[in-house]
């Protein structure tokens, strides 16, 4: 629990707010809605602990939704609009800053959310004098011995080895092994070879309708809660790295329409 004293405090030695954001959407018949927010919620909570000598940190509760229309009209998905997600994210900054932290951190677990999230930390810093940051977690780096274990390597895009190997590390009760299949692959890989693939360097508004009969894009059969352990640990150690220099990156000039900001 984090009180209103324990904020102040993280404040007076000039500390970083950690927001976890995922989303609720649907992960195939094997995984939780809730997968998304779970990782970045467990990963905001790791860091925490592993900075607590070096930086002061103030894990904000998780936020449940995101941007989520690549999954629009699955049973169990829920998601914001792109306005919804932005007024949201500058409100939390408002709140953030009011308390009297400067840096903020958005410890993000759903793959649709950076592009939002590297809007709204441009306008936190302009509306709100914050630094702010976003990182995708599960998409920092893993050494070539974790990468070698999937087998379907780029291609595991959603549900698949990665997420279902975190989740069996983080709370193997949530998942259903015996209704885990791959899926997708077959799909994705008949346009690997055009500008306009899926998760390609162009961007394409692709919905999972268009790849997968399940939602599933990747093999979660190949899941392992080992793997999944040590693929934890290696990014949270990464993620570490980057508190650190949140905390220590220079803060922005307070902007001098502050107020404007805040009537908006």
């Amino acid at each position: 629990m984090t009180s209103s004293s324990k904020v102040a405090e993280v404040a007076a030695r000039e500390g970083v707010a950690l927001v976890p954001i995922g989303a609720t959407e649907q992960h195939g018949a094997h995984l939780p809605v809730s997968t998304d927010t779970t990782i970045a919620a467990a990963f905001a909570a790791a860091v925490a602990a592993r900075v607590t000598g070096d930086v002061a940190t103030w894990v904000l509760p998780a936020l449940p939704f995101g941007f989520s229309p690549e999954h629009a009209g699955r049973p169990g998905t829920i998601g914001l609009t792109a306005q919804t997600l932005l007024a949201l994210a500058d409100d939390i900054g408002r709140g953030v800053a009011a308390s009297g932290i400067r840096r903020l951190l958005f410890v993000n677990g759903h793959g649709g959310n950076p592009e939002l999230l590297h809007v709204a930390c441009r306008q936190l810093r302009e509306r709100r004098g914050l630094a702010a940051f976003a990182v995708h977690a599960p998409g920092l780096a893993l050494s070539a011995e974790l990468s070698e274990g999937v087998t379907t390597g780029d291609l595991d895009a959603h549900a698949g080895h990665y997420e279902t190997s975190v989740l069996l590390a983080l709370d193997p009760g949530v998942v259903d092994m015996d209704a885990a299949r791959a899926d997708g692959l077959e799909r994705v890989r008949a346009r690997a070879d055009s500008p306009t693939r899926p998760f390609g360097a162009v961007s394409v508004p692709w919905h999972v309708d268009d790849l997968s009969v399940s939602g599933v894009i990747g093999d979660p059969t190949t899941a392992d809660a080992a793997w999944g352990e040590r693929a934890f640990a290696a990014q949270t150690a990464a993620l570490a790295d980057i508190v650190r220099a949140v905390a220590a990156h220079p803060l922005p000039p307070e902007w001098v329409h502050s107020r404007r900001g805040d009537a908006e």
